[in-house]
């Protein structure tokens, strides 16, 4: 694997901590100089130190993926620094929850910016450099969230989004190269969803063990989970595979 990859550069958004601190990690042994853009810079530089501590190269960039100006900045840095990315892996995304009655044009508006618009944002910047390398990977990371969830209207709707998204893209990239795929992820122990724990006044154990009750597996999701299915869109011989949703979720049912 690290031989097909070898000089390739990847983005990962939101890959700070989590989800996307895993995918960059994996991304960084299977052989990627990877860009880690997020928020939070501290994150991102320390995500990019722990790679670099393996041997891997990485840098962490601070970016706005709501901003065009931020995000085309951002870029520049990261051709700048390690090349021309080829990879791009949309990972950054928040949540604002309520109830229907209760939930704020704020908290729809916040949501739609980082969990759409910023895939657009993002993959508007980087295709070029993948169209004109006639080779390219994205994903886009959706959630099981896409399917429904009480007091998720807005987050719901932009992980669903995103899945059209997704496949209209693959429409419009395949011909130079480029697949696009989703990864919808089922309950993911990170500290996105300890804090919502923390936020319900719940140990986040009882949570684990009721969600883990109905997975198959018997057990909840880890980012390594999810980096693994990035890993597979990512190979050279996955290039048959573009437009496709597939959750990550511990069994059969989505």
């Amino acid at each position: 694997m690290a031989g097909e990859s070898q000089n390739r550069v990847a983005i990962v958004t939101g890959g700070a901590r989590g989800i996307g601190a895993g995918i960059s990690k994996r991304l960084a042994a299977d052989g990627f100089a990877v860009a880690i853009l997020d928020v939070e810079e501290a994150g991102a530089k320390a995500t990019a130190q722990a790679i670099a501590a393996d041997g891997g190269r990485a840098v962490g960039i601070a970016v706005n993926v709501t901003d065009g100006e931020s995000v085309s900045a951002a870029v520049d840095r990261v051709v700048a620094e390690l090349g021309e990315p080829t990879v791009l892996i949309n990972n950054a995304g928040i949540t604002r929850d309520n109830l229907l009655f209760r939930l704020t044009e704020d908290d729809w508006d916040a949501v739609m910016a980082v969990n759409l618009k910023g895939p657009f944002l993002m993959c508007r910047a980087v295709q070029k450099y993948m169209t004109d390398a006639k080779w390219g990977r994205i994903v886009n990371i959706s959630s099981i969230s896409a399917l429904g969830n009480r007091g998720q209207a807005n987050y719901a709707a932009s992980k669903a989004g995103i899945q059209g998204f997704t496949k209209t893209l693959a429409i419009e990239l395949g011909k130079f190269g480029v697949t696009v795929n989703t990864i919808g992820p089922g309950f993911v122990d990170t500290e996105m969803t300890r804090g919502i724990a923390e936020r319900t006044g719940k140990s986040f154990d009882d949570i684990a063990a009721m969600y883990a009750k109905d997975i198959p597996v018997g057990r909840v999701g880890k980012p390594e989970d999810i980096a693994a299915a990035v890993s597979f869109f990512t190979r050279d011989d996955a290039s048959w595979t573009s437009g496709q949703v597939i959750y990550v979720t511990g069994g059969p049912k989505a």
